[in-house]
This record gives C-alpha cells, structure tokens and sequence, in this order.
C-alpha cells in the first residue's frame, strides 16, 4: 500500500538535509521533505493525510493513519521556544481528521521576528528511508494538500491470502 502525504501549506518544497536542525536534516526521526511558507501570514496549516491526532503542541503535530503509521509536521525550527506565541490550535489531540482539514493558523510573522526559521519539516515519522520519497521535484511550489511525499507501507496480508497457511 502506499499512502500519499500533502503538504500541509502553501510553500516551496525543500529537502529535509537543507533544515538547520540536525535531527531532522539527518532524518534522525524519520525520512521526509519540508516546506519554506510563501505567502502571506497567517498560515493555514493543514492535515496532510487523513487519521487521528495523535499528538498535538503549538508549533507542531503528529497524524497516525489508520494503518498505524505516523506523519510528523514541523512548523518552524526551534519554535518551541515560541511558548505558544503565534500559533492558534484548531483540533485537539484524539481527533480525527481528514487530509486538508485545518489544524492549526500560525502566524509566521512572530516566528521570523525572534529570528526563527520557518521550513517545516514534514516527516514520515521513522520510516525507511528507502520507502519514503519525495512526490514533487525539489524546489517546487505547492498548494496545500498537494502531494509531496509518497510513503510505500509493507503489505498487511490476512493469514487466509498467505501462501504459507
């Protein structure tokens, strides 16, 4: 099965090595891409895939699918630090949303005016880097929900389509 993953917001797609954090730059927490916001505040951010909220803070969120695997959104790098400031929760953790639904409205203009970045990590949260790949050329622009990473899951066979019974 593969499960397409949408960008959350407006942006131009980068790669995750270009993220001046080194845990997600060497996909430490998993392979992926991120998104540099273009347009103008606030940000809409968006599900990129449909699931469960599973965990939910200011400045970042993380979207189980029902297969069980989880797509991790970063806004911003070190936003953390942000305590909150500029980020306005639209759901809450357990709930379940559809690709596109929005999550969260960031104003971005704090997060540059502390001197912050604002490239957003989206990540197939420890996934194998050779099932995770970008779905769009680096460096193009993309609309939310549009797709920029394809994500191949191992295949889930019922014992009754097993070859070995």
């Amino acid at each position: 099965m593969q499960v397409t993953i949408g960008s959350p917001l407006a942006g131009v797609v980068v790669p995750l090595a270009t993220v001046p954090d080194p845990v997600f730059a060497q996909e430490i927490v998993g392979p992926g891409v991120a998104v540099e916001p273009e347009g103008s505040d606030p940000v809409v951010v968006c599900a990129p895939v449909s699931g469960r909220v599973a965990s939910l803070f200011p400045h970042a969120f993380a979207i189980q699918i029902p297969e069980g695997q989880t797509v991790l959104v970063h806004l911003g790098i070190d936003t953390v630090r942000l305590d909150g400031h500029g980020f306005d929760l639209q759901v809450a953790v357990g709930d379940v949303v559809e690709a596109g639904a929005p999550l969260i409205v960031w104003d971005a203009s704090v997060t540059r005016a502390e001197g912050l970045a604002t490239v957003c990590p989206v990540v197939a949260l420890q996934g194998d880097p050779a099932h995770v790949g970008a779905a769009i050329p680096l460096g193009s622009s993309v609309t939310v929900g549009e797709p920029i990473v394809t994500w191949s899951l191992p295949s889930t066979r019922t014992t009754a389509e097993s070859p070995h019974r």
